[in-house]
């Protein structure tokens, strides 16, 4: 079992910045890969970004490439996810997960944190 506890998330205005945090704690050493995810009110739970404990190996939706950096510190067991650029489309609450490939695939993803705010005022 692992426990995800997500933080950082506030209301910024279009072009700002926030860097989330994910703190991982529990059996975080039998999964691959650490997500994010984000759902806006009305919509699906989307693929933002991912990136694996090991090698830091990542993968970013089009959406938020070149805006968006996920990085991760093994010995704290915390995933970051820098949010630049921010844009009112941005607007969600950001989940993290675990995962067992780096994939976007929302299925492929279990042991979902409780979600942090993000708002982006114009």
């Amino acid at each position: 079992q692992v426990q995800l506890l997500e933080s950082g998330g506030g209301l910024v205005q279009a072009g700002g910045s926030l860097r989330l945090s994910c703190a991982a704690s529990g059996r975080t050493f039998d999964y691959y890969v650490m997500g994010w995810f984000r759902q806006a009110p009305g919509k699906e739970r989307e693929f933002v970004a991912a990136i694996t404990w090991s090698a830091a190996v990542t993968y970013y939706a089009d959406s938020v490439k070149g805006r968006f950096t996920v990085s991760r510190d093994i010995g704290k067991s915390t995933v970051y996810l820098e949010l630049n650029n921010l844009k009112p489309e941005d607007t969600a609450v950001y989940y993290c997960a675990t995962g067992r490939g780096l994939t976007h695939v929302k299925e492929t993803y279990d042991n979902w944190g409780q979600g942090t705010q993000v708002t982006v005022s114009p």
